[in-house]
């Protein structure tokens, strides 16, 4: 097995933007952090308030989102940003955002995963630590979803994904299988936008949601095809997914290697998963996962 060196940015940097859920003016900010640190938000809005780990022991459940929460502060739909810091193997951040929920953006990592790359990574002194799946877990709900995790004879991580919606959805089936790393990151996944179908549209704008967001934002998918937009590849929709699963594995807080296997899952099992292999497996290193106050 192959441990890595931990990385961290070369220097700070700035993004705006519209929360989906709560349509706030969001400003987050990515700074540099010391070895063993760790993913860690920090709500600026909030006098006092004190910084969330990116780990599952401090996620709570939301709808069709990941969140996290400690001592009353919290950030949702943080996968997105989750999902670029793991693809780019950033491991140490101190992420300070002034309102509950991470930007949309254009539904995609792209645009932050640019910036983060334009800002520098530095590699750090400190291994990073490391889960090897050494026996198959499976977690799945009452609808036939399911996730599995299994050892690999490689030391690399593997996520494949299957959706199919029905013979009546606009969201063709597909199938994928990448091998995450850097390059597969930027040239295969970052792109792909979080989508939603054209019937969910005005429920969910019922409930408050997406209310400054156009189709142009957002990839809204009808049984003509996408509304008001283009799809950036035929199976983008399972590239998402794969992005999704990617964001809501990294708060294990180390790297995996293993071969995961998903069929129609969702975030609530993805967490489930994670929690399970913590459960049952430990690290390469000794364990120095941050603690909160």
């Amino acid at each position: 097995m192959r441990t890595r060196n931990q990385r961290t940015l070369a220097r700070s940097l700035e993004c705006t933007g519209v929360g989906i859920f709560t349509n706030s003016d969001v400003k987050i900010r990515f700074c540099p952090a010391p070895e063993n640190h760790g993913i860690q938000f920090v709500r600026t809005d909030l006098a006092g308030s004190k910084p969330i780990p990116a780990l599952i022991e401090y996620a709570v459940f939301k709808q069709r989102r990941t969140a996290i929460e400690h001592q009353g502060a919290s950030v949702e739909m943080i996968e997105h940003v989750m999902a670029a810091l793991a693809g780019l193997q950033i491991d140490n951040c101190r992420i300070e955002i002034n309102a509950p929920e991470a930007p949309c953006f254009d539904g995609s990592s792209q645009d932050l995963s640019l910036a983060l790359l334009d800002a520098g990574i530095v590699e750090q002194p400190f291994k990073r630590e490391l889960i090897c799946i050494e026996q198959a877990l499976t977690v799945e709900d009452e609808s036939g979803s399911f996730i599995q995790a299994k050892p690999l004879n490689r030391s690399v991580l593997a996520i494949g994904y299957y959706l199919n919606y029905g013979e009546d959805s606009p969201v063709t089936p597909q199938c994928l299988t990448l091998e995450i790393n850097p390059e597969t990151w930027m040239n295969q996944l970052a792109f792909s936008r979080t989508f939603v179908l054209e019937e969910e549209v005005e429920a969910m704008r019922a409930l408050g949601y997406g209310q400054r967001l156009s189709a142009e934002d957002l990839l809204v998918l009808g049984q003509e095809g996408p509304v008001g937009n283009e799809l950036r590849t035929l199976d983008e929709c399972v590239r998402h997914k794969i992005l999704d699963c990617l964001g809501d594995f990294a708060l294990i807080g180390c790297d995996l290697h293993g071969y995961f296997s998903a069929h129609q899952s969702g975030h609530a099992l993805n967490r489930e998963l994670i929690k399970k292999i913590k459960s049952t497996h430990r690290s390469t290193l000794t364990e120095t996962v941050w603690k909160a106050a």
